[in-house]
Order: C-alpha cells, then structure tokens, then sequence
C-alpha cells in the first residue's frame, strides 16, 4: 500500500483543492478498492485501477470553485498570435536571477494547473505527472484517446500561457512564414510530448516566436513533470489501514 499510497496521494493533491479534500480522497478511493476488490479483472495494473476509481470520485465529488472557468478558451486565445513581445526563457544557470524565476514559474504554473477545470485537469495530471500513457489515460477516465490528447493539448498550453506572463519579454519581428506552419510544429511538438519522444526540428531552423512557443511549452511541461508525489502523511496511513480492518 506504502508505493500506491504515495502515488495516489501525490494524483490528489493535484486534483484537490486542499490537503484535507485530497486525504479524503484517498481514504475512499483505497476503501472503495477493498470492497470491490472481487471486480478487479487484473487486465491492467492495480495502480491504474486506483487511477480509475480516484477520478471517478474526484468528478462526482467536485464541483466548480468560484470563479473557475466552466470550459477552455479556443486553440486561438491560447496562443499568442499578433502578439509583439514574447518570453524570453532564462538560462540554464544557477544565478540567482534564473533560480528566483524558475521558483516564480513552478508556483504559477500550479496555480494554473489548480485553475483548470476538472474535465482538462485531470488527464493532465495522469499523463504528465503520473505519466500514464494516452492509452492508459482514456481507459482510467473512459474516453476515446483522441480526446484525451485534444484535452491534455489545450491544458498544456493553458500552463504554457501562465507561465509566459512571469517570464521576461523580448521583442519579435512577425514570422515570414504562414501561421498554419506554427499550427503545425506546434502540433508535431505536442506529439512529441505525449510520446517522450524528441522533437525533430532543430531549434535554429525555427522562427524567434515558434522557439519561444515551444520553449515555454515545454518548460511547463518540465514543470509539470517534477512536481512531487509526496509522502503517504503517517496519520492518513493509519486511517487507511484502520477503514481496511474495519
């Protein structure tokens, strides 16, 4: 229980609005699997079994936050087209001005991460925290792979779009190059991502504003990838094992 515990509690503290909500959370989901344990088939891993009674819990469970956006903005106002400046990614140093804004840029982007409606969240979060597959993904929610990609697509660049705003700004000439070229490396990226596959293009052989895009896109996405599964907390163990017994 101590690896899946973790595991779990690491999904729903993403998913959750607070602590307390995200121990809950995982108390039933455990609870749920103990007394449905004779349903399991054993056709994929008990850990995306887990997966899928948590989700299930979590969409019955939450409902919208105040404020919080009922539906995704379209693939246009999530990207940042006509825009002069655009952001300038720090350096891979250890200076004190790179280290203070990748600090800024993880607390934004999980602020967006919390922000996202729960239908985008969450296959955000098992494809690229718990790093399930798309596959495993649409199985653990029951939805179709294609949909799980459009999702986990317009959630990234929703981060990516968050993330921009705490990054400093350069200025960039207008691409001389159709849009519909950048819709397309930006979709052979997102690609790329979902497979943990490099991206083919050289970065030299891009545009200052397609480098910047998929530069940003996937510093959220490095961002998303090294946000902790924390420790099991002792006491919620305790309360899991004790609900087992019980």
């Amino acid at each position: 229980m101590e690896t899946d515990g973790r595991k779990m509690y690491g999904l729903a503290l993403k998913l959750c609005r607070n602590q307390a909500e995200a121990e809950d959370l995982v108390q039933d989901t455990f609870l749920q699997a103990y007394r449905k344990w004779d349903q399991f088939e054993g056709r994929s891993e008990p850990t995306s079994w887990l997966y899928t009674i948590a989700s299930r819990l979590c969409q019955r469970r939450q409902r919208p936050r105040s404020g919080e956006p009922r539906r995704m903005e379209s693939l246009t106002d999530l990207l940042p087209v006509g825009e002069s400046m655009i952001p300038e990614i720090p350096a891979s140093t250890d200076s004190p001005l790179d280290e203070q804004l990748r600090k800024e840029a993880q607390e934004q982007v999980e602020r967006a991460l919390a922000a996202l409606p729960v239908h985008h969240r969450l296959p955000l979060v098992l494809k690229d925290i718990a790093e399930l597959s798309v596959s495993e993904v649409a199985e653990v929610l029951g939805i179709k792979p294609a949909t799980v990609k459009t999702r986990v697509h317009r959630a990234r660049l929703a981060l990516r779009r968050a993330l921009a705003e705490v990054l400093p700004k350069m200025h960039s000439e207008p691409p001389d190059h159709p849009q519909r070229v950048c819709l397309d490396l930006l979709q052979a990226k997102q690609e790329a991502l979902d497979r943990g596959a490099a991206f083919p293009v050289p970065p030299e052989e891009l545009c200052s504003r397609c480098q910047s895009l998929l530069s940003t896109l996937d510093l959220a996405h490095e961002v998303c990838s090294e946000l902790d599964l924390e420790r099991l907390p002792e006491e919620l163990r305790r309360s899991i094992l004790e609900g087992l017994e019980g």
